[in-house]
C-alpha cells in the first residue's frame, strides 16, 4: 500500500517510528515532512497529506501533531479527505469501518508509540462496513460538495430526512 505521512515538530519523532513500522510492513511510504524539531505549522503537513490522498498518489494518509486535532482539521479541508483522530485501536477500527476514513491522525503528546503503532496497524487492516453507515457517508459527501459549490444550506437536512 502507498501511504503518505506528515507531521509537525510535535509529531516528528512519532512519525519516524510510524515510518519505520510501515516500511517494515512492506508499504511504500511518502514522508512529506517535517524532519526536525524546529517549529513548523501543522496545516502545511495536514494539507500535503490530504492532497496526496485526494489526488490518488497515496491510498491512505497518516498525520501526526501534538494532539492530532489541528492536523486533522487541516487535512479535512482537502476535498475528498475523511481524516479521523484516533487514540487507540477501537477508535482506529471504527474510523475505517464506520466512517471510511482515508487519513488517520494521531496525537504524539497523547498517544504513546506502541499504542500509535497498534492503532495504525488496526486502521490499515480494517475495512469499510458500508451498510447503515453508507447513508451517513453520503451526507458527509453532500456537505462537502455543497461547501465546494458555496451553497451550504444551514439548518436543512443534507440528504433525505434528519
Amino acid at each position: 500500500m502507498r501511504i503518505a505521512i506528515g507531521a509537525d515538530h510535535a509529531g516528528v519523532h512519532l512519525k519516524a517510528e510510524l515510518v519505520a513500522f510501515l516500511a517494515q510492513g512492506g508499504h511504500e511510504v511518502d514522508d512529506l515532512g517535517t524532519t526536525g524539531d524546529e517549529s513548523v505549522d501543522y496545516p502545511d503537513f495536514g494539507a500535503a497529506v490530504g492532497r496526496a490522498v485526494a489526488d490518488g498518489s497515496a491510498e491512505v494518509g497518516v498525520c501526526v501533531c501534538g494532539t492530532g486535532i489541528g492536523i486533522s482539521i487541516a487535512a479535512n479541508k482537502v476535498q475528498g479527505v475523511r481524516a479521523a483522530v484516533v487514540h487507540d485501536v477501537t477508535s482506529a477500527r471504527m474510523a475505517k469501518e464506520h466512517n471510511d476514513a482515508n487519513v488517520v491522525c494521531i496525537g504524539a503528546r497523547l498517544t504513546g508509540p506502541q499504542v500509535a503503532v497498534e492503532s495504525l496497524d488496526t486502521f490499515l487492516s480494517s475495512t469499510w462496513q458500508a451498510g447503515r453507515h453508507a447513508r451517513r457517508l453520503e451526507k458527509i459527501t453532500a456537505l462537502e460538495d455543497a461547501a465546494a459549490a458555496g451553497s451550504l444550506g444551514a439548518g436543512r437536512p443534507v440528504v433525505g430526512q434528519p
